[in-house]
């Protein structure tokens, strides 16, 4: 939702206009429509927010979050405060909903594998229960069997819910008194012969004993065993011992090659293994299939900038709102457009050609000049993270080259003033580049920083190649603008 709130001000302006947009669980606000596209003078997180009705004007409704944030406004009458009411609860009753249900499958999740626990832990006494008295009553022995069958097909369901429900870190975890999942063999044991010793009643000895193993032999057998071993081991006897350490030589050679190559082989597999943030976007424009005259789809165009947005958080979340906010306002004008008629504008080129025959290309607030700036937008990102891929380590230096190539011709002093603000509280290359891990712990691999260049390879020329097809799109139709904001 959007539209036109008065926002108090101070006790010198009072109370001001401003035009207001609820988007995505957060309300922000600008000077006026018109002047949406400089980006937004401050913004609130609606799902933790307080919405409070003021008691005697009909009109005025505050936001709050105690200690940090006061947003006091009025709207126009009592039923547009009360749209603005239905949408703010809506948003906030969304996100706290969204919450609330993760929060409860995972309670549910936990709650079924806690059951599944007690039921392991029953079986599992039973179990051993039941082996002792196989000796008082071997009828029990299909009472086992069916014990057993059902105490590892608990185990399996306990797994499976425990590998979908829970990461590694919470099922290494177990609920207290329950017995080590690691000492528990799935093999079911042979009943024992009348009159033998039974098992051990603890669950490692449940394990079948292998074949020939001398605890069930008898002291005859032992020796016949051993009579027959020692002739198998004379007539196995090779003649030439000297052939013999020969063939072992070669042996032992061409085993070493082949364990030096499968470590070569998994030490590949291990750095291909590192994933960056620029190999895990949902959309990239090294993604992006052209038409056959070069013609740049849309939808994919606006997707893959959506998803470069968060560059500029991993910059400072902060100090660079301003600039993502501009930068996400242009790409909203664009889509606007689109969804007016999507079947019309496949591409980009085709809503700057459909602008210009219609006049209203250079129209203020027109999805050509929302492309104009966010093109500039991109140069701005490209050419800094083309310097870091370049080997630049100085952030800050790094932005302050690509800014003053791209935006700062367009920018007034005050608008500059910004942007040698926010360039002041750009990270350390180490933050800077720790954050394009997916995974915890990567940035600390030795092949990171050369995953991260890798994928830029990759990614930087794709973006510049669609930035130089616009650059033609816009000199051939004399639609620059020398225009500074």
């Amino acid at each position: 939702m959007e539209g036109t709130l008065h926002k108090w001000t101070n006790y010198i302006s009072g109370w001001q206009p401003r035009w207001f947009v609820l988007d995505g669980g957060i309300l922000s606000y600008y000077d006026s429509q018109e002047d949406a596209w400089k980006g937004c003078k401050g913004s609130i997180k609606i799902s933790v927010c307080e919405i409070q009705v003021h008691t005697s004007d009909s009109t005025r409704v505050d936001l709050t979050i105690p200690g940090e944030q006061y947003f006091y406004l009025k709207a126009i009458n009592a039923a547009e405060r009360q749209k603005w009411l239905v949408a703010l609860g809506t948003a906030k009753a969304c996100l706290t909903d969204n919450r609330t249900k993760k929060e409860k499958e995972l309670q549910e999740n936990t709650e079924a594998l806690k059951t599944k626990m007690s039921e392991l832990r029953l079986y599992c006494d039973l179990l051993l229960q039941q082996v002792n008295k196989i000796k008082e009553n071997d009828e029990l022995g299909e009472t086992l069997e069916s014990t057993c069958t059902t105490f590892l097909k608990t185990l399996e369901e306990c797994m499976q819910i425990a590998n979908r429900t829970f990461s590694t870190d919470m099922t290494a975890h177990s609920p207290p008194g329950t017995p080590p999942l690691a000492a528990i063999k799935q093999h079911k044991p042979d009943n024992p012969a009348p009159g033998s010793n039974p098992p051990s009643p603890e669950l490692e000895h449940f394990e079948q004993p292998a074949e020939g193993d001398e605890k069930y032999d008898t002291p005859e057998e032992k020796e016949t065993k051993q009579e027959q071993k020692n002739k198998v081991d004379q007539s196995q006897e090779l003649p030439n011992s000297l052939e013999t350490n020969a063939v072992q030589l070669k042996e032992t050679a061409s085993g070493q090659e082949e364990t030096a190559e499968e470590d070569e082989t998994q030490k590949a597999e291990d750095t291909e293994q590192v994933e960056t943030f620029f190999s895990t976007m949902s959309h990239r424009f090294s993604d992006i299939r052209l038409d056959d005259d070069n013609g740049i789809p849309t939808q994919e165009f606006l997707d893959s900038c959506y998803a470069i947005v968060p560059v500029l958080d991993k910059l400072g979340s902060t100090v660079f709102a301003p600039v993502k906010m501009d930068f996400v306002g242009n790409i909203k004008k664009i889509n606007q457009k689109l969804m007016s008629d999507p079947e019309c504008f496949p591409t980009l080129q085709s809503i700057v050609l459909h602008e210009v025959q219609g006049g209203v290309a250079q129209v203020r607030n027109s999805a050509t000049e929302a492309l104009l700036w966010l093109r500039r937008g991109l140069k701005f990102l490209k050419e800094f993270l083309s310097e870091v891929n370049a080997g630049e380590q100085d952030i800050q230096g790094a932005l302050n080259n690509a800014y003053g190539k791209t935006l700062r011709q367009y920018h007034g002093w005050v608008v500059r003033g910004v942007f040698a603000l926010a360039l002041r509280a750009a990270p350390t290359y180490e933050n800077f580049t720790a954050a394009f891990a997916t995974r915890e712990g990567d940035e600390l691999k030795g092949e990171f920083i050369n995953s991260m260049h890798r994928d830029l390879d990759l990614y930087l020329p794709a973006m510049e190649k669609q930035l130089a097809i616009l650059d033609e799109l816009y000199e051939e139709y004399n639609l620059e603008s020398d225009e500074v904001v």
